[in-house]
């Protein structure tokens, strides 16, 4: 085999390029007793869109078992072993990341979505450079509890300069559902809290699109800033395989499956088609991609280093 100016890879590692390695582990001390650290990532990822910047935030990630009984509930095991096998990954575990996104629009910082607790957004924040008493607006994709948790905690609000901004029927949804994460985190906010219909806008640049089946309420939003486009999809899909690739795969957490399924097949039917990339709430960290149509679902594509060149 022939590698670089017509060198095989045989010489390299026989001649001089290897040469340096074993004379120094030939003549010096060995230093192999620095203590193991730890598998550890960034916990924030930023990048230009135009005149945006925006940040995706690392406020949480765990290990999960048996995620058959998450994905792929209409599925048999076979199946869903296959699946996983294909991607590389394994079928009895899966790591779930948290993902909020922070945007900057020059006028404001818009900050969407805010993880299971104060503590994973606050951190996320204080790394990527920023206090909770910056963020001037907060808006909520859905209201389920990874989304809403970082709201407050006991009684504190994390955001105190914050307006609020939600989708009126997510919230009229919530509202009446009993439900102790809601009654806990959003009605206490819900007099500062902005509802919104699909097409209208957060902040110049920022408009929400109605993505439901998730929840009954849920919404995504569409950035475009000086010519470039990034889409926000929240949960429309919680998996960058199980429910990318497979998007008919039944998902637990999905409130209407089929209207889930629906939507996953518009939304990202939409971004192959225009070439747009998004963040996806539970992509993996930093959540950022493309998505290719590909058989009879999408394949996921991260992002490597376009948003750097400022051609997306």
């Amino acid at each position: 085999m022939r590698g670089f100016g017509g060198v095989s890879r045989r010489n390299m590692l026989i001649g001089g390029v290897a040469a340096p390695f074993i004379g120094a582990a030939g003549t010096g001390p060995v230093r192999a007793a620095a203590p193991m650290l730890g598998g550890a990532m960034a916990p924030f990822h930023r990048f230009a869109l135009g005149g945006f910047e925006v940040t995706t935030l690392l406020a949480g990630t765990r290990t999960v078992d048996n995620p058959h009984g998450i994905f792929g509930m209409n599925v048999s095991d076979e199946a869903f072993d296959e699946a996983a096998q294909a991607a590389f990954i394994p079928s009895d575990q899966a790591q779930f990341f948290f993902t909020p996104t922070l945007v900057n629009t020059g006028a404001e910082l818009v900050l969407f979505d805010t993880g299971m607790a104060p503590g994973g957004i606050t951190a996320a924040l204080a790394a990527a450079g920023y206090t909770p008493d910056q963020i001037d607006v907060v808006v909520l994709t859905h209201m389920h509890g990874d989304h809403i948790g970082g709201l407050m905690q006991d009684g504190v609000v994390t955001f105190a300069n914050a307006r609020y901004v939600t989708g009126a029927v997510e919230h009229n949804h919530w509202s009446n559902a009993g439900n102790d994460g809601f009654e806990g985190k959003v009605r206490p906010l819900s007099a500062q809290m902005q509802m919104i219909d699909p097409g209208q806008s957060v902040a110049s640049g920022i408009t929400a699109m109605f993505a439901p089946g998730h929840t009954p309420g849920h919404m995504i939003y569409m950035l475009e800033s000086d010519g470039a486009q990034l889409a926000l999809v929240a949960d429309t899909a919680n998996h960058y395989v199980w429910s990318l690739a497979y998007p008919d795969w039944e998902v637990r957490f999905d409130a209407d499956k089929a209207q889930a399924a629906a939507s996953r097949r518009q939304v990202f039917g939409m971004l192959a088609a225009d070439r747009v990339p998004f963040i996806g709430y539970h992509m993996p960290f930093p959540a950022l991609g493309y998505v290719e149509a590909i058989g009879d679902g999408f394949r996921y594509v991260p992002a490597s280093y376009q948003m750097m060149l400022g051609k997306a």
